[in-house]
C-alpha cells in the first residue's frame, strides 16, 4: 500500500513529495488509523482496511464534505484524497490535532453543533446509503421524520438482528410494538432535516490546539437532530452546561431526557449486529422502559 499511497500524495502535492515517517494511532475497532508526515514536514491523517465494505470510504468522504456546509459549525478534517480503485482501501485526511478542553469548551461546541443541526432541506434521509460502523445505514428519502426513524433505522437494524440469529422472538414482537408506539413517544412538533453527524459518541469528537470544536467520522444524514445529542450521551456524556448551551441556541422540544434512550436504541441494535450478545441485555433494558 506504501507504493499506492506515495503516488496518491504525489498527485496532490507534487512529484517531490515522500513519506517520511508514519506512527499509528489507536481508537478504533475498524479501521486502522495512522499519523503520516510528509518529506516536507506536513502531517495527515490516513484511515485504511485491507477488505472494506464496497464504497465505505467514499461515503465517509461524502460525509465529511457534507458536514463542511454549516459554515460555522464545528471543524470538519478536509479530504485530502481517496485511494485508487472503485472501491478504495484508504483515505486520507487533513490532520487536527486534539488539546484539552478548556472551561468553555463545551458551549463552543454545543453552539457550532446547534448551526450544523440548523443546516437543512426538504426531506429526511440522504442520496445514497452510507455506514454506522461497518454496517449498511439506509438512507432512503422520507417526507415523515418519524417514519424515517421507524424504517429506516430502528426497524432496518431489527431485520439484520433478526436474519442474522441475534434477536430473541420475545424482543423482536417487543421492538414490534415499541415501532407501534413511537408517534406517542417522540415529539417531532416543528422539527426539519436537520444535518447530522449520525455516529456521535465521544470518540468522534474532540478540542483542537485553538479551542475548536472538531467531529470526524461521520455516517451523516439530514435527520433527527435529538438523535445527535442522544449518541453523546451514549459512552459517557458532556456536562450538563453543553445542553444548556445547546438548547439556548437551538430550543428542544420538552422532554427530550425522556425520549434520549429510543434513540440510542438504534446504536444499540447497530452494535448488537456488530459486536454481538454483549448488547441484547442493553436491546432489552432499553425497550422494557418503554413497553
Amino acid at each position: 500500500m506504501l507504493q499506492q499511497l506515495t503516488a496518491v500524495l504525489q498527485s496532490v502535492y507534487g512529484a517531490s513529495v515522500k513519506i517520511q515517517s508514519t506512527s499509528s494511532v489507536g481508537g478504533g475497532s475498524i479501521n486502522q488509523c495512522q499519523t503520516l508526515t510528509l518529506s516536507d514536514g506536513k502531517k495527515l491523517f490516513l484511515k485504511s482496511h485491507a477488505a472494506p465494505p464496497r464504497g465505505f470510504f467514499a461515503r465517509e468522504a461524502e460525509g465529511l464534505t457534507l458536514l463542511r456546509r454549516a459554515e460555522k459549525g464545528p471543524r470538519i478534517p478536509e479530504v485530502v484524497a481517496l485511494g485508487p480503485g472503485d472501491n478504495s482501501q484508504f483515505l486520507i485526511l487533513e490532520y487536527l490535532e486534539e488539546a484539552g478542553a478548556d472551561a468553555e469548551f463545551y458551549p463552543r461546541f454545543a453552539r457550532a453543533l446547534a448551526e450544523m443541526h440548523a443546516v437543512t432541506q426538504e426531506r429526511f434521509g440522504l442520496d445514497c446509503d452510507n455506514f454506522i460502523g461497518k454496517t449498511p445505514q439506509c438512507n432512503d428519502w422520507e417526507s415523515d421524520g418519524l417514519v424515517f426513524f421507524r424504517e429506516r433505522r430502528i426497524r432496518f437494524q431489527q431485520e439484520l438482528a433478526r436474519k442474522a440469529g441475534r434477536l430473541p422472538k420475545p424482543l423482536d414482537q417487543k421492538l414490534d410494538r415499541l415501532c407501534e408506539r413511537l408517534p406517542d413517544l417522540l415529539d417531532l412538533t416543528g422539527e426539519k432535516p436537520a444535518l447530522c453527524h449520525g455516529d456521535l459518541w465521544s470518540g468522534n469528537y474532540f478540542c483542537d490546539v485553538d479551542g475548536r470544536p472538531c467531529i470526524f467520522d461521520p455516517a451523516a444524514y439530514y435527520g433527527l437532530r435529538e438523535t445527535d445529542l442522544a449518541m453523546t450521551q451514549l459512552f459517557g456524556s458532556p456536562p450538563q452546561k453543553f445542553f444548556d448551551a445547546y438548547n439556548e441556541a437551538f430550543p428542544l422540544n420538552p422532554g427530550y431526557s425522556e425520549r434520549r434512550e429510543i434513540y440510542n436504541l438504534y446504536h444499540l441494535l447497530n452494535h448488537l449486529n456488530l459486536f454481538g450478545g454483549s448488547y441484547l441485555s442493553s436491546v432489552q433494558r432499553t425497550v422494557d422502559q418503554f413497553i
